[in-house]
């Protein structure tokens, strides 16, 4: 008996049809009407259906393939989407810091997770020079890529909290009121 083969999508081509999925459900939604709101519940109980499907892959997954499973990207997200993901919000940010930390550090700059609070994650951050003088990558935008990173790692999660790095914290220079170098007491 011969299989059946289906074509396979690489990565960009997935990227594009999830970028149309999603200009099309935009139009979907922006039209009014009885037609609109059938076929947008049609989208969501497919998607609960496709969500109960993967669920139970997982049921039956051993641990290792669980975990093989959650690192492809593409079915990672879907288990995050459908919150069957085998590994908790904090592991999964933690990961996603440690897969930045080279690109920051060839930067100059590094960062390190440093756990979750309440529903925000918190991470050390130091910002780089950039590639030099003017050339812009200073720490707004190392901190919105390492946000973007971590959130889309684990959604669950509300925000991102940037800490100072150990160095940052002993290198800044210590307040000196300006009343104590200009007082001068009473001989």
């Amino acid at each position: 008996m011969a299989e059946a083969t289906a074509e396979r999508l690489a990565d960009p081509d997935v990227e594009a049809r999830l970028a149309r999925l999603d200009e099309v459900l935009e139009g979907l939604e922006a039209a009014p009407g009885p037609t609109t709101r059938s076929a947008t519940e049609a989208v969501r109980l497919l998607t609960e259906v496709y969500g109960e499907a993967l669920a139970r892959v997982l049921d039956h997954a051993d641990g290792q393939l669980a975990e093989r499973l959650a690192e492809d990207e593409l079915l990672g997200h879907l288990m995050v989407l459908h919150d069957v993901h085998p590994e908790p919000a904090e592991r999964r940010a933690a990961r996603a810091v440690e897969r930045l930390r080279p690109a920051v550090q060839e930067r100059g700059g590094d960062v390190e997770w440093a756990g979750v609070q309440g529903q925000v994650a918190r991470v050390r951050l130091k910002a780089g020079g950039g590639c030099g003088s003017g050339c812009g990558g200073g720490s707004n935008e190392v901190t919105d890529v390492v946000r973007e990173a971590v959130l889309a790692a684990a959604p669950e999660l509300t925000a991102v909290e940037p800490l100072p790095t150990a160095s940052d914290r002993q290198s800044a220079p210590a307040f000196v009121p300006l009343a104590t170098l200009t007082h001068r007491g009473a001989r």
